[in-house]
């Protein structure tokens, strides 16, 4: 059924015409099978009428991209944007297609067949220091095809998730070919003619020829060709044949490169892929799943074969880096094949394999654990308030600028919350709402800010489009997750304007053409961008280069995971939510091996940098489509910067490397993104990332920057520290940073209903309806749709900074460490001294403590756990062990009725503050707490270990934090 439209609108036809409603997922989507017409998704619309250029390459494809697929190929919308796209779009060889780069073989066909190339060894240019690229290019080592066989086009025949099968045919002859990502072998169907290997890299070493299998080696690389049982191969003048025993079917293998040496390492390879040879492959299909209880992501990579003799169903396959490092249940063999991914390792008699991966989290925001406070939280304020205007600073209307504008807006509404500035996040919010209420809405005579579904192609095309995004099909993942992240922050606040009858079917429409979730939607073709086997999104529609596809910014190609993550949990679309951290997680792990190469494994060794801006099908390149300046080239895959990024801070030591490269390839610090790239930094060193943004005020910010973000996510991590992937949790809006040791743990809950996470460690979190919620030194909570919030954290710098603009009420649960040994709001910054324990060891037991207490507390015990930040400096001492007691009185009877003791901390013999909080663990603790009615806390420390005395920042520094409402 149509669903009814709102009484406000008015459902607008162009033409008359027949259309024909699908319903997939609970939404209605409608086709036209006439003349065009605006379509409605609840309260928003798309058209059906051609408003601006469309997919455009040889021939008709315009409107006819099957014209070069057979009738055998799939129903439904044809794949775009994957290693093979050049062999269906043709857009610069209109008779065959470009290189293919499948892995461990890249292959081109031609039209007397099919051409191998396996180059081991690459070509490097350019510099260290400047742009530069690597290359396993297209060489041709062998030619496979049917003698006699001269095919004026090669069309498409099928596919399915990771392969593809060409199709040849000249009236007499034809040829069949399966080819795909990780199979060694390309497995053939002939008729009208002999199998012909024709070896046009030079003259072949014949190594074996016995009965229906050859072995020989081109170029020094070796293959084996296994024909039909009672088949013999022909060696003439270099060229090799077979009539296949007359029954039309044959595999041709690269052998992986053998460890050992000689004749019998290579027998015996061959011999092992032989007895998979007649299992041709001809269909592969992923599964995953995610489980939150343990945060992993399974994925399985299925094969479908067909046995042309015998029984044998598995086969032979070879895996990326970033899947043989998370494999799991098989075993791989010693020898590998060189790729432009770096090794390839090969797994025999296989029907499916599997990786596990853990996924660490993501965040709507960093929280305000930091900025909610102090002189932070007035410089932030004092940002925020300057954007207020124009909190989208639009540089362009087209798709990508506008999604731009939307993820400026969408960060500044997210802090803005969290640090209770509810104009600002009224301002951001409102700015998003009324433009994709803008976009999501076609009318009469529209031709911009407006979606054109394309039957034909099975897509939906914004225009003003963008960077090919129409007839090439380009990056609409790129510019689309910038709408739908944008919409995943709207529904937080607004969910009425997020339901399938409002706004949410539009934003369903955007995740399902750029990579569609359900293989039930025949509207779009299954997750168009994303390459499951690569582990990463394709930009390319068309893919048609001589160095296959490309993807510039996997960042932004994060961004899109991401905000599928945030979407479904926002609405309660556990697919888009399952979908988005599948590729999340799948991603975050090629990119840390194809783009960083963290591990320094994958790169040529002579290429000379630790990072690219580019990933091609037959490479990579330290470069970018539009500029040759370092700042951009590395920030490319660093942009934007939100909490769906802290991926990008899983190995922060390589965030020091590529910032280090960044200064060395720029002959200095940055001139340009400059906000981009130390907020990168930061993930890796907080402290100097804060340092050059505190030396810099005067920076110009990306085009979807703002200053009020940069300095929030800067001094928030400079708190936090770095991401840490040692715990998990059971929640997909939860992450653990690490400082100095301690750990501080984050939850969001955008939810109605109040929400426990458990962490892997054992650390349970409780978040309120609409909150953010830390442990640690912090226990900040955001705000939630029904208001703004009462930020109450304090300040963390190892630099003191003012008390809080506004102290906490006696009654507050936040009490500060004063002078003259009281408990209470924030005072002016002091000191005290910490005796030192004497060289004795007083663990566990006050000596020579410092007393704070407050009394006359009534206060209702909130569940959770005490929590406290002590600022420590015992300058250079060595040894220093300090410990503090809390003590709690609920009666005021004199008789403490809770006593907790933490273990002693240990200070580092460096001048400057460290944070001595709850996260060191209980070394005991003693009775139960309840409601406190004329109460008394008691916190004491002292001393446990060490000779020299220690400085204790008091006043508007060290603070316990009750848990009481």
């Amino acid at each position: 059924m149509t669903p009814p439209v709102p009484p406000r609108r008015t459902r607008w036809v162009l033409a008359t015409t027949t259309a024909l409603t699908v319903l997939v997922g609970g939404l209605t989507f409608a086709t036209t099978t006439g003349t065009a017409e605006a379509a409605p998704v609840g309260a928003g619309s798309y058209t059906t009428d051609p408003v601006g250029p469309l997919p455009s390459g040889c021939g008709a494809m315009s409107t006819n991209p099957r014209q070069f697929a057979t009738a055998n190929a799939p129903a439904g919308p044809v794949p775009t944007n994957d290693w093979w796209s050049s062999l269906l779009w043709k857009r610069t060889n209109c008779a065959y297609s470009e290189p293919l780069h499948a892995h461990p073989v890249s292959y081109q066909p031609f039209g007397d067949g099919l051409g191998f190339s396996a180059t081991s060894t690459p070509t490097i240019s350019g510099t260290a220091t400047g742009v530069g690229e690597y290359k396993y290019a297209y060489s041709e080592d062998i030619r496979v095809g049917v003698s006699g066989l001269g095919a004026p086009v090669v069309k498409v025949d099928g596919w399915t998730d990771w392969t593809v099968s060409p199709h040849w045919s000249d009236g007499t002859r034809t040829l069949r070919a399966t080819i795909g990502h990780g199979l060694p072998f390309a497995y053939f169907q002939t008729s009208g003619g002999d199998a012909l290997i024709n070896p046009t890299g030079g003259s072949p070493t014949v190594w074996s020829n016995s009965g229906a299998t050859i072995g020989f080696t081109v170029k020094g690389h070796d293959y084996v060709a296994y024909a039909p049982t009672g088949a013999t191969w022909t060696v003439q003048n270099g060229r090799i044949t077979s009539a296949l025993a007359g029954r039309g079917y044959f595999s041709v293998a690269l052998l992986p490169t053998t460890p050992a040496t000689g004749a019998t390492a290579r027998a015996e390879l061959a011999a092992t892929f032989g007895r998979y040879a007649h299992a041709h492959v001809t269909g592969t299909r992923v599964s995953y799943s995610y489980d939150p209880a343990s945060s992993t992501v399974q994925t399985t990579y299925g094969f479908t074969t067909t046995p042309r003799e015998g029984t044998t169903t598995q086969t032979v396959v070879s895996l990326y880096p970033h899947q043989w490092k998370s494999l799991t249940g098989s075993t791989p063999l010693s020898p590998t094949y060189p790729s432009a991914r770096g090794r390839m390792k090969v797994l025999t008699g296989v029907g499916e394999f599997r990786t596990s991966m853990r996924y660490h989290g993501v965040l709507p925001e960093l929280p305000a654990v930091a900025t909610g406070a102090g002189a932070d939280l007035t410089q932030l304020r004092e940002q925020l308030a300057a954007v207020r205007g124009n909190p989208m600073d639009q540089r362009g209307t087209d798709t990508y600028w506008t999604g731009k504008g939307l993820g400026r807006a969408a960060r500044i509404a997210e802090i803005a919350d969290l640090v209770g500035d509810t104009e600002t996040r009224t301002a951001a919010l409102n700015a998003i709402r009324t433009t994709l209420n803008d976009w999501f809405t076609a009318a009469p005579g529209k031709t911009a800010k407006v979606f054109y579904y394309d039957r034909n192609w099975g897509t939906l095309i914004g225009y003003p489009a963008s960077y090919g995004s129409d007839q090439e099909l380009n990056d609409h993942h790129f510019h689309y997750g910038y709408f739908i992240a944008a919409a995943a922050t709207l529904a937080k606040f607004d969910p009425a304007w997020a339901t399938n009858d409002r706004y949410g079917g539009m934003v369903d429409l955007l995740i399902r053409d750029a990579n569609n979730y359900s293989r039930a939607d025949t509207r779009f073709p299954y997750l168009r961008d994303f390459d499951i086997y690569a582990g990463h999104d394709w930009a390319s529609g068309h893919g048609s280069f001589a160095s296959g596809n490309n993807q510039e910014s996997s960042s932004e190609g994060m961004n899109f995971a991401n905000a599928l993550i945030q979407w479904g949990q926002a609405t309660g679309n556990t697919a888009v939510r399952d979908a988005g951290v599948f590729m999340y997680t799948t991603q975050a792990a090629a990119i840390q091996e194809y783009w960083f190469d963290v591990d320094d494994e994958n790169f040529p060794a002579g290429f000379g940098h630790s990072t690219v801006g580019m990933v091609w099908g037959d490479g990579g390149a330290y470069a970018t489509w539009f500029t040759a300046e370092p700042e951009m080239i590395q920030g490319i895959n660093m942009l934007p910067v939100t909490g769906g990024h802290l991926y990008l801070g899983y190995r922060p030591a390589y965030n020091r490397t590529n910032y280090a490269e960044l200064v060395r390839n720029n002959g200095g610090e940055p001139t340009v993104w400059q906000d981009i790239l130390w907020q990168f930094l930061a993930l890796g060193d907080p402290d100097a990332a804060l340092a050059k943004l505190r030396a810099n005020p005067g920076y110009t910010p990306e085009e979807g920057e703002s200053r009020a973000h940069t300095f929030h996510w800067i001094r928030n991590l400079a708190a936090l520290g770095q991401v840490d992937t040692g715990v998990t949790a059971n929640h997909p809006l939860a992450a653990v940073f690490q400082r100095n040791g301690a750990r501080t743990y984050v939850a969001s809950n955008i939810t109605a209903a109040p929400l426990t996470v458990n962490f892997s460690d054992g650390t349970r979190l409780t978040v309120a309806a609409g909150r953010t919620a830390t442990t640690g030194a912090y226990t900040w909570s955001g705000g939630s749709a029904g208001g703004g919030t009462n930020p109450t954290p304090p300040p963390t710098d190892p630099t003191p900074t003012p008390p809080p603009t506004t102290p906490p009420p006696s009654g507050s649960p936040t009490r500060y460490l004063l002078p003259g040994g009281g408990l209470g709001a924030a005072g002016s910054a002091a000191t005290a001294t910490v005796a030192g324990a004497g060289g004795a060891n007083h663990d566990g037991t006050p000596t020579n403590p410092l007393v704070f207490t407050t009394t006359g507390l009534n206060l209702a015990h909130a569940g959770g756990q005490t929590t406290f930040d002590l600022f420590l400096d015992a300058g250079p001492a060595v040894g220093n062990g300090v410990q503090a007691r809390v003590s709690y009185d609920l009666t005021g009877n004199g008789s403490f009725d809770r006593v907790e003791t933490y273990r002693y901390f240990a200070t580092d013999p460096v001048t400057g503050y460290e944070h001595y909080t709850q996260n060191a663990g209980l070394l005991s603790a003693v009775g139960s707490l309840g409601n406190l009615s004329n109460g008394t806390v008691k916190v004491e420390v002292w001393s446990a270990i060490g000779a020299n005395p220690t400085t204790l920042g008091i006043g508007d520094r060290s603070f316990v934090k009750l848990p009481y409402a």
